[in-house]
């Protein structure tokens, strides 16, 4: 990617703000990179600055990452937010997720894969951890349970059984369920299901049913 991007990390634990500092200051896609170690410092600096995408730790003193979260969401929707975090509790996951968050992350997750994931969420991707991803579903599953009464807009180019596949996919079906559903193959639902994604950008149908929901697409 050719534009460069400014970054903040927020993060209180000073060892790993500086691995992460240091391991984003060398790639390409950056050109500042700040630090902040609370939720206060972020407003202040977010305040002063163009930030194109936070790092979000969630078990923030005072004012916690989830509640960070929404208030910067609610300030600057242009900015993405990647929680990087130890918490995968449900609860706290779905807020981010509520809130507009682009990924979630765990603290486990290799450098290369997580500079890997910024710089495609810099381009509009999202990722979600396999760890959280099932409340994800769980959720959409329950938002979304009676596939007559729904339809997706006309967006990404999608053919209207494309369309019928993602509203399934979004409502928690897997592929045999959507095969027997739309009386197709179940290989055919894959080739559909692949299209998908390559239309939407993502890297699998989580990803695709939470883009789906998060952009309005389900009405």
């Amino acid at each position: 990617m050719d534009k460069k991007s400014n970054i903040l990390i927020v993060e209180d634990h000073a060892l790993t703000s500086f691995a992460l500092k240091t391991s984003l200051e060398t790639q390409n896609y950056t050109d500042n990179v700040w630090v902040a170690e609370t939720a206060q410092e972020a407003f202040d600096i977010c305040e002063k600055n163009k930030i194109d995408l936070i790092l979000m730790d969630l078990g923030l003193p005072e004012i916690n990452g989830v509640e960070a979260t929404k208030r910067l969401r609610a300030k600057y929707d242009d900015v993405k937010i990647v929680i990087l975090t130890s918490h995968c509790e449900k609860d706290e996951v779905l807020s981010c997720l509520e809130a507009g968050i682009s990924a979630y992350c765990t603290k486990d997750i290799k450098p290369d894969k997580l500079n890997a994931i910024i710089k495609d969420v810099l381009e509009g991707s999202m990722y979600f951890d396999s760890s959280v991803s099932r409340f994800v579903m769980q959720s959409t599953a329950k938002t979304n349970s009676k596939f007559a009464n729904i339809s997706i807009k006309d967006c990404y180019n999608l053919t209207q059984q494309e369309k019928r596949v993602l509203i399934l996919l979004a409502t928690g079906y897997n592929n045999s369920q959507i095969a027997k559903e739309l009386s197709i193959s179940v290989n055919t639902t894959k080739v559909h299901v692949c299209s998908i994604l390559q239309k939407m950008n993502v890297e699998d149908r989580t990803q695709a049913a939470i883009k789906a929901i998060r952009e309005n697409l389900i009405v």
